[in-house]
């Protein structure tokens, strides 16, 4: 929403409104959040107004030339040529003269160009720094002033008042500061300033019947107003001032129809619609679409509706998608046999959530759009009306027709009752006397005093139609407290009490984090929420247990409104969005909760918050809340080991996920065993299973290719989850051991059958090499004709060390027996 500072002057007084950047500062001063400053535009030398008083068009060239001559107020008009041709002879425009620079250091100066001296420039609004409208000329309407006038005061720009644009970002709370209105109120709070209510000075006098028939047929609409005003000059221009106003807020002026309903949506925050009334064919009802009915918008698009579309339609179908957008069938279009035009006012209220809904499932956001979904005042529409009608009778020539339909009713706001003292125990500090009532009186709310049954000064506060959000006493504390301000609350931290610090699970998932991270992997928080599609890329059966989700009531993203029990689909679409931007080598990992639904669902209860809930309650409230336990994974994929000078690197592969999960259990103080696995959507071949113990915990491995087709993901690429909760929690967190002595590496080669696992293999010469034994690792595997057909050979090196002695030979080698007797005595194992 922008907003010119001569805008609020005329609503707060012109010696009220301070410099642009304190005004910004008074609007964050009561919780506004500003965009941007948008100065008045750097423009210094002769700009004048001038009118045109003959058009050439130059014939030959490639694109339309006209050579003009422009009457500045000299005793002879300039010669000027000109690209542009929304402009005719007899036009006011904007003339800069040479010497004149315009924004951006651009200098206009007389020069010769397509055979004539161009003695100055015709400029549009972009050109003058005050719009984004560069179609054509900024064209003045006729009587705004005379030719050699100076421009720069009409324009704003004048050097000693520049009239600058503050832009604020209106958050979905304060769908009242979506207009000039609103905010002019909520400066005059900040400032203690006297404030005029623009739509106080409009008055409504009595309906005299109805000036269009409306049946409310849905209680999304619970208020329609209907003016109509006759004989409206379609081709009269807005007055200056209006257009001036549109410029600044960001709005190219079109015609004066259309700007008069923008500009009252502007100033007082109620959008409008013009239909020509010669177009609306029977009563107008408000409805919601059926099935398969289709509307062709203003931007003229055809566009099939949604039964949940709220819809303004007359005897020949929809005519407009309600709080959205206005039907193509309706539109203002030319004169009557009179040249003159009737129009239809529509001002009405309609349901926050169904116009949001509409909007977005359309894809099609409106100005009016965003201010209905934000709650607009439901007192407004005929006010809005009528302030429409008077500027189009005033600068239009029309009349209002007699009558005024209004349709249903508003809704009547619910006092709110708090202690006179509670915004002072909640800001624990002492407002000076009558602070509260004043600060609600400014806001707009009726307030009484009265006595409570508890003897002390109570407040009833009957909040204004504008504030539906003021329900509760918290909401008037908190509006007492954002207006007295709230720098003065005092910050007093509270003290610490002593304890232990972080629980041991915290401790726990902190190490595990700073493992990955110093393993070379980078942390992502991915979109926690899934798309149901993905298990079936993910190859799950269809009674999978991974398929029950919990579905998300209003989720962020339609089509992904699931929370899964797996981590794998948020890191892989993490995995595919850095791919798409140019990372190669990734390592990702995340560390998050995950939901797993109950079995069968379980009630919810819904207790009140006027008191705590019992204890039946909140054991009830634990029981139908889903399991929530913390997981832990990583995807790869590219290179593991970069390439260079120093070698070829190395990509990564299924073993880089199964050395995460060690990694993992071994920051969280637990050895893994590993094994064999075949679970969707790894590789059933390249797949294993991460145990505590015969327990499951995780998996690891490579992605089946279906999936990484499926997926759109790398070649190979390899994942890796477990659960975090499931790994035993020691916390007596032993201080390690570390032996002064060296250590012997003896290499040992076992042949065995090749459907033995290289896991289960090292198992065997841990548990027989003893307590000498500190590590095993694999370093090479050979199959050929040397160890027959479906054998084998996997070479590992044993490091033995003892903590007090230093070993000798004959030690290390009668350890090395030991383990290798009971790699021979469980899998058939032999020495190569």
């Amino acid at each position: 929403m922008r907003v010119s500072q001569s805008w609020l002057a005329e609503l707060l007084g012109a010696g009220n409104v301070p410099p642009a950047d304190d005004t910004a500062e008074a609007f964050v001063r009561v919780g506004l959040e500003i965009e941007d400053i948008h100065r008045a535009p750097d423009l210094t030398g002769p700009v004048v107004v001038g009118r045109v008083l003959g058009i050439e068009e130059l014939t030959g060239l490639k694109k339309p030339i006209r050579w003009c001559q422009v009457d500045v107020g000299e005793p002879e008009p300039r010669g000027i040529i000109c690209g542009a041709s929304n402009f005719a002879v007899g036009d006011l425009v904007v003339v800069a003269l040479p010497g004149t620079v315009l924004p951006g250091g651009f200098e206009i100066s007389a020069r010769k160009t397509y055979g004539h001296v161009s003695d100055g420039m015709i400029s549009s609004a972009r050109e003058l720094g005050i719009g984004a409208d560069h179609a054509g000329i900024l064209v003045l309407p006729e009587g705004t002033a005379m030719p050699g006038d100076d421009a720069r005061p009409l324009l704003g720009l004048a050097p000693d008042d520049p009239d600058d644009v503050i832009e604020l970002n209106i958050t979905p709370d304060r769908g009242y500061c979506f207009s000039v209105r609103g905010l002019g109120r909520e400066l005059a709070c900040s400032l203690d300033v006297g404030y005029t209510d623009p739509a106080a000075r409009v008055e409504v006098p009595p309906a005299q019947g109805e000036a269009w028939p409306v049946v409310l047929a849905d209680p999304a609409c619970p208020r329609f107003v209907a003016s109509r005003v006759d004989g409206v000059d379609p081709t009269a221009a807005a007055p200056w001032w209006m257009q001036r106003r549109l410029l600044a807020a960001g709005m190219r002026p079109i015609s004066l129809i259309v700007d008069v309903t923008n500009y009252v949506m502007l100033e007082l925050g109620q959008p409008l619609h013009a239909y020509d009334a010669a177009r609306v064919t029977g009563p107008i009802v408000v409805r919601r679409a059926l099935a398969g009915e289709k509307l062709r918008t203003l931007d003229d698009v055809e566009r099939t509706l949604n039964p949940d579309d709220l819809l303004i339609t007359d005897d020949s179908g929809p005519i407009g998608l309600a709080g959205v957008m206005g039907g193509a069938s309706t539109e203002i279009a030319g004169p009557n046999e009179n040249g003159r035009i009737d129009v239809l006012i529509e001002a009405a209220h309609f349901d926050p959530a169904v116009i949001a809904r509409a909007a977005r499932r359309h894809k099609l956001p409106s100005e009016a759009s965003r201010r209905f979904e934000r709650v607009v005042d439901p007192l407004l529409p005929p006010i809005a009306a009528e302030r429409a009608a008077q500027l189009l009778v005033e600068h239009g020539g029309g009349t209002i027709a007699p009558g005024r339909t209004d349709a249903g009713a508003a809704p009547r706001p619910v006092p709110v009752e708090m202690p006179l003292e509670l915004p002072d125990r909640v800001a624990g500090i002492a407002y000076p006397p009558g602070a509260t009532v004043r600060r609600l009186t400014q806001i707009g709310c009726s307030v009484e005093l009265v006595t409570g049954d508890d003897g002390r000064g109570h407040v009833v506060a009957l909040p204004p139609s504008w504030r539906p959000d003021l329900v509760q006493p918290a909401d008037l504390v908190e509006e007492v407290l954002r207006l007295e301000g709230l720098d003065v609350i005092p910050s007093v931290l509270p003290a610490a009490p002593p304890g232990r610090g972080l629980t041991p699970a915290q401790l726990r998932r902190r190490v595990v984090s700073r493992a990955l991270a110093e393993d070379g992997y980078v942390e992502v928080l991915p979109f926690p929420f899934v798309d149901p599609a993905v298990w079936d890329a993910f190859g799950l059966a269809a009674d999978d247990v991974r398929r029950r989700t919990v579905h998300v009531l209003n989720p962020l993203d339609a089509e992904r409104a699931e929370l899964a029990g797996t981590l794998l689909p948020g890191l892989l679409d993490a995995l595919i969005r850095n791919r798409s931007r140019g990372a190669t080598d990734l390592a990702l990992y995340h560390i998050g909760q995950v939901v797993l639904p109950h079995a069968k669902p379980v009630p919810m209860p819904d207790p009140g918050v006027d008191a705590r809930p019992s204890d039946a309650e909140l054991a009830q409230i634990e029981a139908a809340l889903p399991a929530q336990p913390v997981h832990v994974g990583v995807v790869l994929a590219g290179d593991r080991e970069a390439r260079g000078w120093w070698g070829q690197g190395r990509a990564a592969n299924w073993a880089d996920a199964v050395e995460a999960g060690r990694l993992v259990g071994q920051a969280a103080g637990v050895e893994l065993r590993v094994t064999a696995a075949s679970l969707p959507p790894f590789h059933p071949g390249r797949c294993a299973a991460l145990r505590v113990g015969d327990w499951i915990v995780g998996h690891a491995g490579e992605l089946h290719p279906k999936v990484v087709e499926a997926l759109g993901l790398p070649e190979r690429t390899c994942a890796m989850e477990l659960d975090l909760d499931l790994l035993p929690l020691d916390d007596r967190r032993p201080a390690p051991q570390v032996s002064p002595y060296p250590p012997i590496a003896v290499d040992v080669a076992l042949v065995a059958d090749a459907s033995v696992p290289a896991a289960e293999l090292a198992d065997a010469l841990i548990d027989g090499g003893g307590e000498l034994l500190e590590d095993v690792r694999l370093f090479d595997v050979y199959t050929g004709e040397q160890v027959g057909a479906g054998r084998r050979s996997l070479a590992f090196t044993l490091r033995f060390r003892a903590a007090d002695r230093t070993l000798t030979s004959e030690e290390a080698n009668a350890a090395r027996d030991s383990a290798v007797a009971v790699a021979a005595e469980r899998h058939m194992a032999t020495l190569r």
